[in-house]
């Protein structure tokens, strides 16, 4: 079993149903990442890319996708730590990096920057990784 912290758009890209997920991989993310990919949707339907409808039918796939969600003490003081260390602005991209440090095996980030913030600091695995053994 290979554990991997997905962001938002990885989120939405399961959600849609192009991206299969082999069962033996357990899904982890920050407790953020529901909020944030519904603002990822709120975006996308804003910028014209994606129909109200189809960000609604997505919206409740959202909620279908299992995965583990970390919100407690130590993964938030992580987050601290890394932000402030990297002197991030936020918290957002260090909750993943902490989640993924603390809980998995790698980061799947579609976010260009959240990726290059990653870079270095935990393993990243591309989108394909999902569906590999």
């Amino acid at each position: 079993m290979t554990r991997f912290v997905i962001d938002p758009g990885t989120l939405v890209e399961i959600a849609s149903g192009s991206r299969p997920v082999n069962p033996r991989h357990q899904l982890v993310a920050p407790n953020s990442i529901r909020s944030e990919a519904l603002n990822l949707l709120l975006t996308r339907v804003r910028a014209g890319e994606l129909t109200e409808e189809a960000a609604l039918r997505l919206l409740e796939r959202l909620t279908e996708v299992k995965m583990r969600l970390l919100g407690d003490r130590v993964s938030r003081r992580s987050a601290w730590e890394i932000a402030r260390e990297r002197g991030w602005a936020t918290v957002d991209s260090a909750e993943y990096v902490a989640v993924a440090r603390l809980q998995a095996d790698a980061l799947i980030a579609s976010d260009p920057d959240l990726a290059a913030k990653a870079a270095g600091l935990v393993a990243l695995a591309p989108l394909s990784a999902l569906s590999a053994d």
